[in-house]
């Protein structure tokens, strides 16, 4: 080990006398916090502006007259899905997503104000994160930091006087990664400094967030690690570098962004447009709580007059037009709950094919690890809306059931029921899923990760062995 350590700190040394590369090492570290601190200021201000407008609904919605209950279903609710604390480092879907949704009677509607749709096209290319810039910048600054960390020594003479005055092979290799890991978890220093300062604050998991560092530290590591052995193979340093830009080429850039696509064609998800079309195709089967001829309600009103043994539905002690509207939302609801389940089957169906392309794309992996840690990958929105729909329900039945006890059958659509009745009504609660709480989420990036940890490892220690036998 004091063997390899010598020969980092010589990389180290030799790093610190070529000005290129210190200044891009100094440039990329300070991309890394100006990245972090822009997008902990970009959450903070969402965090606040989604918060406003969720009051400012609130109140608009208890400030509504005396109205029939049946008005304030149409009227509804908006809701908005709070960010999580680690969202800064890692903003996930959430920009594709959308972050608002209108909540009323009948119908379930899709997320809107995705921050993609209101932005330029350059959006689609990645966020400025923490996430993004070491998920994708920094492997390109160890490529060209470490392309010709072995090649060097070959073109200059010293590999072979190195290893004939007692340096094994795999000693070199280790010595150079470790000068190499050594630049790039300094590089990564900021980032990883403002995750701690979340987790000390309290406003992140602990757990989580060693988890996260932990993961970009080992990421960072493997393109040291895969560098290193590319240069040692390579005779020159140029082509080290010429086959180390292709494979980042492929694996940051072509095949993250094909996998989605290919997957898409798999796994195709209906339009929203296909969706409505069959729910509404199946509502007229099951039934049109509006049509009083309506096959279904027909039954209906005859299960409620024996209910309450009753031949009228004038002699009901409840508003048999609540009852109805209790029944009918309690089918759509159903149908709301089923196609949005289908819908929920084919995006995992989706999202796991692109977990097995992380074995050709390691970044892959990162990027649903990293986005399942910040809470900002595609479970946890689906988490947010079905939320979002129980409480749609809940408060949807609620008007209904005012509509039923609270209001009389005779005059029905005239009647008036007191604004402070909105104010009893509950209030959109958003609970987090928790991302250490199934550690199940996390076995197939961790996999990954063994995977390639053991197949570099094994080439490296292989290619280190080579190397001290060319010298005997």
């Amino acid at each position: 080990m004091a063997i390899a350590l010598r020969v980092a700190r010589e990389e180290w040394r030799l790093l610190l006398r070529n000005r290129t590369a210190l200044a891009a090492s100094l440039l990329a570290t300070a991309l890394v916090l100006t990245a972090a601190l822009v997008s902990h200021e970009q959450r903070r201000s969402l965090v606040e502006s989604r918060a406003h407008y969720q009051a400012m609904v609130d109140e608009q919605f208890d400030a509504q007259p005396d109205r029939h209950p049946h008005r304030m279903v149409h009227y509804g609710q908006f809701v908005f899905r709070p960010l999580s604390p680690l969202a800064f480092f890692d903003f996930g879907v959430d920009a594709f997503t959308g972050n608002t949704l209108f909540l009323e009677g009948h119908r379930q509607n899709s997320a809107n104000f995705a921050d993609v749709r209101q932005s330029s096209l350059l959006m689609r290319f990645g966020q400025l994160s923490p996430a993004f810039v070491l998920q994708t910048l920094v492997p390109l600054l160890i490529v060209f930091l470490a392309f010709a960390s072995v090649s060097r020594e070959r073109e200059s003479g010293n590999l072979r006087l190195l290893l004939s005055q007692g340096v094994s092979g795999p000693q070199l290799l280790l010595g150079k990664g470790i000068g190499h890991a050594g630049i790039a978890l300094a590089v990564m220093s900021p980032a990883a400094l403002t995750l701690v300062a979340s987790a000390a604050t309290g406003a992140a998991c602990p757990g989580a967030v060693a988890v996260m560092i932990a993961a970009y530290a080992l990421y960072l590591m493997g393109w040291v690690a895969l560098s290193v052995l590319v240069s040692a193979w390579a005779r020159r340093g140029r082509d080290s570098l010429l086959l180390l830009v292709g494979i980042w080429i492929a694996g940051v850039m072509l095949v993250p962004r094909t996998a989605p696509g290919l997957a898409q064609q798999l796994y195709p998800l209906p339009t929203r447009l296909e969706t409505d079309i069959a729910i509404h195709h199946d509502m007229a089967a099951i039934g049109d709580s509006h049509n009083p001829d309506d096959p279904y309600f027909s039954s209906f009103r005859q299960q409620v007059l024996q209910r309450y043994n009753v031949t009228r539905i004038e002699d009901l002690p409840v508003n048999y037009s609540g009852l109805v509207s209790m029944e009918g939302e309690r089918l759509t609801s159903a149908l709301f709950d089923r196609y949005a389940g289908q819908a929920f089957a084919v995006e995992a169906a989706q999202s796991r094919w692109v977990g097995h392309a992380a074995w050709l794309s390691p970044v892959i992996a990162l990027r649903q690890l990293s986005m399942h840690l910040a809470g900002t990958d595609g479970r946890s929105h689906q988490d947010f809306l079905s939320q979002a729909e129980r409480y749609r329900y809940l408060l949807i039945q609620d008007l209904n059931r005012m509509h039923a006890e609270q209001v009389q059958y005779e005059g029905d659509k005239d009647h008036r029921l007191s604004h402070k009745n909105w104010t009893t009504l509950p209030r959109f609660d958003y609970r987090p899923l928790e991302p250490l709480r199934d550690p199940a989420q996390l076995a197939a990036p961790v996999a990954v990760f063994a995977g390639w940890w053991l197949l570099l490892s094994g080439l490296l220690f292989r290619r280190g062995r080579q190397l001290g036998r060319s010298v005997r």
